[in-house]
């Protein structure tokens, strides 16, 4: 039999693609949907956006589960089940009346299916790609950007068209349907389909070793670095968080009109995309550190901008660069983390940070949201940003590799 002439590992990357277009591009369209639920109810913001910090928190915790059940099962059959919740939670959604119900379909239902939204699909392209692992992570992650960038319209469209209940029906139906289709290409393990992960003949034998026993959950957190990862990437994630779930309101509040709102999230999707595989081939080239440093740099820029932003074209500049800086942090962290720890227990370390990411993101959401109810403006929330922007750089300057000796202690 000839050599297969595409390695089927570009088919996970394409599947994988799909799959964060879908599953981020709705759930990252709650900004849209947050002006129309608070006029029928007229809830707190704080209240409101509590549910989708309730999301990121399960979201983090389950995908701790489904990392720990990919290494096991593999991703087939764990996204297939995410995918079911997903569905069932946006069209769910549509049935609301009041807060409670809000924050069970949308806070715990949509928060668990989204446990397999990012860590099985980036653990799986860790597993299949060695060279080039960055890179493929970045493209399958710049889905993530593509689905903010397609998603915001589109919901905004079904919106004024069909109304934000009947809106929330179409894409439960769809997404779930897509995400089911994707997942059937998924496999865990090249070795299984009796294949080598791409570029494995061209690392040392103590690179392979790592890759192959790694880290164990207990021995990771042993280490300072694990800790530098985890306190540095929870508070990117607070101020990623809050841009996603507020800038489109912010926008509103400036009295930009609700589609070029909308836009904000379009065009920080566009950047997302160019980050994602921009700084994912970068971290193949100079390294993650080197990579995930810069990004934290231009993300600090962002926020800066942020602070003086009146004007929908600052807006949309703002998007650009904030929206580049945090597609790259996304896409970084899946192989740094493997570049640390090994692939032993990757979808198990990586859903535990994974975790801390979205407690970060969590409160950050919550936090803003009482900000503005307290005081009418999200200035002081966009100023913890900033500081906390400078924290992440400060601890990534202090990151060094992991002697490969410990492996054999």
């Amino acid at each position: 039999m000839g050599k297969p002439r595409l390695f089927y590992g570009y088919i996970i990357v394409a599947a994988g693609f799909l799959i964060m277009t879908v599953m981020w591009g709705t759930y990252y369209s709650f900004g849209i949907f947050f002006e129309p639920v608070l006029k029928e109810f007229g809830w707190t913001r704080a209240a409101t956006s509590g549910a989708f910090s309730l999301s990121l928190v399960l979201t983090g915790f389950f995908a701790i589960v489904m990392g720990r059940l990919n290494d096991r099962f593999g991703p087939r059959k764990v996204i297939t089940a995410c995918a079911l919740l997903l569905g069932a939670g946006y069209i769910l959604m549509s049935q609301i009346s009041a807060l409670w119900e809000l924050y069970l379909f949308y806070g715990l239902i949509l928060g668990i299916g989204l446990g397999g939204a990012f860590v099985p699909v980036a653990s799986t392209i860790s597993r299949w790609f060695i060279r080039r692992r960055s890179l493929m992570t970045g493209i399958t992650a710049s889905g993530i950007g593509v689905g903010t960038f397609l998603m915001p319209p589109i919901a905004n469209w079904l919106i004024s068209s069909y109304g934000w209940r009947t809106s929330y029906i179409i894409i439960g139906a769809v997404a779930a349907v897509l995400i089911i289709i994707a997942a059937q290409f998924l496999r865990r393990d090249p070795e299984k389909m009796g294949l080598k992960p791409y570029g494995e003949n061209e690392v040392g034998q103590e690179n392979s070793g790592l890759r192959v026993a790694g880290f164990s959950m207990h021995e990771a957190i042993s280490t300072r670095q694990y800790w530098i990862c985890t306190v540095a990437l929870f508070c990117a994630w607070f101020s990623i968080c809050i841009i996603i779930a507020h800038i489109v309101i912010h926008a509103i509040g400036l009295k930009i009109p609700s589609a070029s709102a909308a836009n904000i999230l379009a065009i920080l999707g566009v950047g997302g995309i160019l980050g994602r595989i921009i700084m994912g081939g970068a971290g193949d080239r100079i390294g993650n550190r080197a990579a995930i440093i810069t990004s934290f740099v231009l993300m600090t820029l962002a926020l800066l901008w942020l602070l003086i932003t009146k004007e929908a074209w600052m807006l949309y500049l703002f998007s650009i660069l904030f929206g580049f800086a945090y597609g790259a942090v996304s896409t970084l962290e899946s192989p740094m983390i493997a570049e640390l720890f090994g692939l032993g227990s990757h979808g198990l370390i990586f859903g535990v940070i994974f975790f801390s990411d979205s407690v970060g993101g969590a409160i950050g959401v919550v936090l803003a949201g009482r900000i503005f109810d307290i005081i009418g403006s999200y200035q002081p929330a966009f100023l913890t940003c900033v500081a906390l922007s400078l924290v992440s750089i400060s601890l990534f300057l202090f990151l060094r590799p992991i002697s490969k000796a410990r492996l054999e202690d």
